[in-house]
C-alpha cells in the first residue's frame, strides 16, 4: 500500500508532474502527501532568510496546486527545512513514515546526475524506503506499462509487488517482466512458454495471473544496462523498477540507451 508520499521538491524538474501521474492511478487515490523543500547552508544569514522566503512561497504554491483535486488526495502538508538536502530528505522520510519518496534531479539534465554523485543517489543508497527518481528532461505520460527488472533477490520481489500494486485497476495496464541472465544464450520474449518458465520469471508470472494483469516476459543475456534499457525502450514503458543501486548505477552509465526510456515520443 502507498498511503504516504514524500515529494522532495527543489523547485525544478517534473517530480510534481510525476506525482500527479501517480495520483491518477486507482491504487494511489486518496494518499497523504508531504511536500518537502530543503534550503542548504548559505553564505550569510541574509542569504538564508531570502532562500527560506523563496522556499515558503514555493511550498505554498505547490500545496495549493495539489489541493485543486481534493478527490485524489487525503491531505497535503508542507515542510521547510534548513540543512543538507540529502540528510533532511532521509530524516523527513522517517518522520512522516513515507511509503514512497519522489525526487528529481535538481535541474541536472542527464540520469547520470540522478544516480551519480548526487542527493538522489545518497537518499537512494541510504533510505530503506521505495524511491521514484524523475529525470528533469522527460515528458511525463500516463502510467499503464511498468517494467520490472527481475532476479531472485528479495529486493526484486518487492519491486514486483510495487509494480503489481500500481497497475491494479489501470485500463490497458501491462506488466513487463525482464530477466537478464548472463548464463543463458539468445533471447526469448512475449508470453511464450520459454520465457514464462524461466525460473526467475515464473513466480512473477503467477503473481500477475493471480491479479488478472496483462503481462509480457523477456529473458535475455548480455550487458545488464544495455539489455534492460533496450527492452524498456522496445516496450515503451513509462516506469522502470530496479532492484538495486548497483544495477541502477550501471544502467545510468549507458546514457545512449537510458535517455530514450521515458518521455521520448
Amino acid at each position: 500500500m502507498i498511503e504516504k508520499i514524500l515529494l522532495a521538491d527543489s523547485g525544478t524538474g517534473h517530480s510534481k508532474d510525476m506525482l500527479k501521474a501517480l495520483m491518477a492511478l486507482p491504487a494511489i487515490h486518496y494518499a497523504n502527501i508531504t511536500v518537502l523543500h530543503v534550503v542548504p547552508p548559505q553564505a550569510s544569514a541574509e542569504a538564508m532568510r531570502t532562500k527560506l522566503q523563496e522556499g515558503a512561497k514555493l511550498l505554498a504554491a505547490e500545496v495549493e496546486d495539489l489541493l485543486l483535486d481534493r478527490q485524489r488526495v487525503a491531505s497535503v502538508n508542507s515542510i521547510l527545512r534548513e540543512g543538507e538536502p540529502k540528510d533532511e530528505v532521509c530524516r523527513v522520510a522517517e518522520e512522516v513514515d513515507a511509503d514512497l519518496i519522489i525526487m528529481g534531479s535538481r535541474g541536472l539534465k542527464r540520469l547520470r546526475s540522478i544516480l551519480g554523485n548526487s542527493v538522489s543517489q545518497y537518499v537512494f543508497q541510504l533510505s530503506p524506503r521505495p524511491m521514484l527518481l524523475v529525470k528533469d528532461d522527460i515528458f511525463v505520460k500516463n502510467i499503464n506499462r511498468v517494467m520490472v527488472a527481475m532476479n531472485d533477490s528479495e529486493a526484486a520481489r518487492q519491486c514486483l509487488n510495487l509494480a503489481i500494486f500500481l497497475l491494479q485497476g489501470v485500463k490497458g495496464g501491462q506488466l513487463i517482466l525482464a530477466h537478464v541472465n548472463p548464463e543463458s544464450k539468445g533471447r526469448s520474449e512475449g508470453t511464450s512458454m520459454g520465457a514464462e518458465q524461466d525460473p526467475v520469471l515464473a513466480p512473477a508470472v503467477t503473481a500477475a495471473k493471480q491479479r488478472g494483469l496483462a503481462y509480457k516476459c523477456f529473458v535475455s543475456t548480455g550487458n545488464h544496462r544495455e539489455v534492460i534499457c533496450a527492452l524498456a525502450e522496445d516496450a515503451n514503458v513509462q516506469m522502470l523498477s530496479l532492484f538495486s543501486q548497483e544495477l541502477s548505477a550501471s544502467i545510468a552509465k549507458s546514457l545512449q540507451y537510458i535517455d530514450r526510456i521515458q518521455g521520448a515520443e
